[in-house]
């Protein structure tokens, strides 16, 4: 059994900042995919996170693995973050987010105005509609939510979206749930050089040293679901997510050595025995 972990002394002195908020985790996970309640509530504690994304369609229509998911967390800790999951058009992510809104605060989070913005019309990859998504993003600003919309690492729609006032970009890695890694490295590199507000990098992280490389990179956080959740030993696999976000964070902030075309020697030639006898 896992328990959730208090915040180490470093990331209360290193807080991921998202509309104001403060959170201590720089992983968010989410609530689907797994076998069972049980093995979802450990694996958010051993995740140590403090924001959890729930599909809010699903919920609402109780589908398979999401019946009674509102009362399976405790929400006086986790802040939930409602995701317009299933929504195919900027119109019909727009209702779902208002629901997710109201559910928030069904559950106590009475401040809760976040959501995470997917439009999803492609049923193969599950790639998100670029113009869906600003169309939708840019309503919800209006209306007052705090949007972080999942997108593909397209640094022009990155830019455009924090210009219209979304509080997080979140690239994908790779396809959903293909565990394939991070495949559009150098995109996501220009969306962490160029944006302003919180990284989010979420989808296709398949084990840790993905998830290090991420935040090597400078990412500000990750969201990641299908790898713990489908994983042999769910719960231990969150654990590991949570120790690379924060190696991988704190080698970004150390700052790695520069990569060289030859070897450099560890140890001091001067003073050797050999230097010595000349």
């Amino acid at each position: 059994m896992y328990t959730l972990d208090k915040p180490t002394e470093r990331s209360l002195h290193d807080p991921l900042i998202i509309a104001g908020r403060t959170f201590h985790s720089r992983l968010m996970t989410g609530t689907g995919k797994y076998r069972n309640f049980d093995e979802m509530r450990q694996s958010v504690a051993a995740s140590g996170c403090q924001i959890v994304t729930v599909a809010v369609r699903r919920v609402q229509t109780n589908a398979p693995g999401h019946e009674g998911l509102a009362d399976a967390l405790d929400w006086s800790k986790i802040w939930m973050l409602p995701n317009t999951a299933g929504c195919q058009t900027a119109e019909d992510a727009i209702r779902v987010a208002r629901l997710g809104r109201e559910m928030a605060k069904l559950l106590g989070q009475e401040d809760n105005n976040f959501v995470k913005l997917e439009v999803i019309p492609d049923a193969k990859y599950l790639l998100p509609d670029p113009i869906g998504t600003l169309e939708a993003a840019e309503q919800l600003v209006k209306e007052g939510f705090a949007v972080l919309p999942y997108i593909n690492a397209d640094p022009l729609l990155a830019k455009r979206l924090e210009e219209v006032g979304c509080v997080t970009v979140m690239p994908l890695g790779s396809p959903i749930g293909s565990g394939q890694g991070i495949n559009n490295a150098a995109n996501i590199q220009i969306i962490i050089e160029t944006i302003k507000v919180p990284v989010v990098v979420d989808a296709g992280i398949g084990v840790p040293s993905e998830a290090a490389q991420a935040m090597e990179m400078g990412a500000d956080a990750l969201l990641i679901n299908t790898a713990i959740a489908q994983a042999q030993n769910s719960p231990a696999m969150a654990r590991a997510m949570s120790l690379a976000a924060e190696a991988g964070r704190l080698a970004y902030q150390a700052g790695r050595i520069p990569i060289k075309p030859t070897a450099s020697a560890s140890s001091p030639t001067i003073g050797t025995i050999a230097s010595a006898a000349q």
